[in-house]
């Protein structure tokens, strides 16, 4: 009898433990405070930072064009892909080949940056560092009412992704009754915007001085709008400042929580239990989806440990940062390019004007590396242990799922995103503003329809 006591007892210690430990394991850390002044420019932080607003206007020396003439006239020789291998063992040499030859021959920068400055452009400090961002108000909103929206770009993007759509939003239309004013700043470390001189600026850090720059701006509430890194940052920003964010719309929904990837697995035994049954091909099975973003993700883990190592051959070489950029754009557009031949399928969604438009901004600007370290600011052990992401947004949210992008789930939705107004599945890849811009536009304007109507019954305090 004494001893089947003792086995209850351990039984009741064991499941109590147990308990408490996945209590601790699912339950969200305590929102962090970050230091909203913190200095991210170079030497010691002067008693004064500069904080007006200076007009901006994208002015390539002529030595620099001529620098990059030189290098694409003098490629070594190219080595040809495997017999039967199209991009299986990285961006296809036969296409690259094709690009760099317009690059060289037919991309002419006296027209495309006319076309860069099209748009009023500013930069100002925050935090120690220039920032620069594209900010576009509506030419003519008449009654309209005016939203500000701060939209994002990520790796290995830039504004350029933004150009297409940046009209559709800023045109007044008959059947909405608002219009957007857009702020589209880059990345520290990213284009035109100064790098951070001193180690962690990571997404959360730079949530921040996205908050700032809003704030510099006039705005305490705004839409936010984010894919890839910008999904990340803006993410942060909306569980950190809630009461600032009218609502925010993401093609890149981040739920990667211990609960959710219970849910994964618990899921494999019953698929319709957590997704859609035309689109459980895109989560299961598990193993062959783990598989496959183990082997396309071999960029983030270089990039989250030794960003400058890469950021060399990135930065010395135009065809170089072509193939590393270009890759991520043939696999993101459509995961089935991969085993397709090396013919212009990049110009089935793209002209080639405007994906060396974006390559231009990292050239012409040498960020490759300062891009390459937001991984290594982002996804090392100190970031990650603030748990920023695993809290729930309490914001009205909405979320583009375009076919051919990173997928969440329906059944894990609720877990970080409990006030999800829209929810769209699109056609589309990871460059959804640059490949679609009338679809993403779209989408972005159903949402803040649905957040407007929303925020008019449910006020901020």
């Amino acid at each position: 009898m004494g001893a089947l006591k003792v086995v209850f007892a351990l039984f009741a210690v064991i499941t109590g433990l147990t308990g408490v430990l996945f209590y601790r394991i699912i339950t969200p850390k305590p929102i962090p405070k970050f230091d909203e002044s913190q200095y991210w420019g170079p030497g010691k932080q002067p008693d004064k930072l500069d904080d007006s607003i200076r007009a901006f206007t994208v002015q390539v020396p002529k030595e620099v064009l001529l620098d990059l003439k030189w290098r694409l006239d003098h490629l070594r020789p190219l080595v040809p892909p495997l017999e039967g291998i199209h991009h299986q063992y990285g961006f296809s040499t036969n296409l690259l080949k094709k690009v760099v030859d317009y690059w060289r021959t037919d991309y002419n920068w006296t027209d495309r940056q006319v076309y860069f400055n099209q748009f009023p452009q500013y930069k100002t400090n925050i935090q120690g560092l220039d920032i620069h961002y594209l900010h576009v108000k509506p030419k003519n909103p008449g009654n309209k009412k005016v939203l500000p929206l701060l939209i994002i770009h990520g790796w290995p993007g830039s504004v350029r992704e933004f150009y297409e759509i940046i009209p559709i939003l800023t045109t007044a239309a008959k059947d909405r009754d608002f219009v957007f004013e857009v702020i589209a700043p880059h990345i520290p470390g990213y284009g035109f915007s100064q790098a951070a001189s001193k180690p962690g600026l990571g997404a959360n850090q730079i949530a921040v001085i996205m908050r700032n720059l809003m704030f510099r701006l006039g705005f305490k509430q705004f839409y936010c709008q984010g894919g890839d890194f910008g999904a990340i940052i803006l993410q942060s920003l909306t569980v950190l400042y809630p009461e600032n964010v009218l609502g925010y719309h993401t093609n890149m929904a981040s739920i990667m929580t211990p609960l959710s990837y219970i849910k994964y697995i618990l899921g494999s035994f019953c698929p319709s239990w957590l997704v859609k049954p035309e689109h459980q091909d895109r989560v299961f099975p598990l193993w062959d989806k783990f598989v496959y973003r183990i082997r396309e993700t071999g960029y983030l883990h270089l990039q989250a440990t030794k960003p400058d190592t890469i950021g060399v051959g990135a930065t010395d070489s135009p065809a170089g940062l072509a193939a590393y950029i270009l890759e991520k754009f043939v696999l993101g557009t459509n995961r089935n390019y991969l085993e397709k031949d090396a013919a212009d399928l990049l110009q089935e969604k793209y002209s080639y004007a405007s994906l060396v438009d974006n390559l231009m901004v990292y050239w012409i600007t040498g960020s490759a590396t300062t891009s390459f370290r937001l991984y290594a600011e982002s996804f090392n052990r100190n970031q990650l242990a603030h748990g920023v992401l695993r809290n729930p947004l309490k914001v009205p949210t909405a979320i583009a799922r375009f076919e051919y992008d990173f997928y969440v789930a329906d059944g894990i939705i609720s877990e970080l995103f409990p006030n999800n107004l829209q929810l769209s599945d699109l056609e589309g890849g990871h460059f959804a503003a640059f490949e679609r811009p009338e679809t993403f536009a779209n989408d972005l304007i159903s949402a803040v329809q649905k957040f407007e109507e929303y925020n008019a019954k449910n006020p901020k305090k």
